[in-house]
């Protein structure tokens, strides 16, 4: 089952990339989505800034430590 959630700052992840999408969740608002599988065999979606997702493709991997932003690893 794929969950969804905005980042957490003390949040701490990795995985691979298995999917990217956008869109107008809100209406007013252009969301970035990252569907990201994770060491564990979870699969979650992640909103995630613009930049880090124009740089990804699927089978990239995703760092996120405590205190930092997701970055490719």
């Amino acid at each position: 089952m794929v969950t969804s959630h905005k980042i957490g700052q003390n949040d701490a992840w990795e995985g691979v990339v298995t999917d990217k999408s956008r869109g107008l969740l809100d209406g007013s608002n252009l969301y970035h989505v990252a569907e990201i599988r994770l060491a564990d065999g979870a699969t979650t979606r992640f909103r995630i800034g613009r930049r880090l997702w124009k740089s990804l493709a699927v089978g990239d991997r995703v760092v996120k430590r405590p205190g930092e932003d997701p970055v490719r690893g």
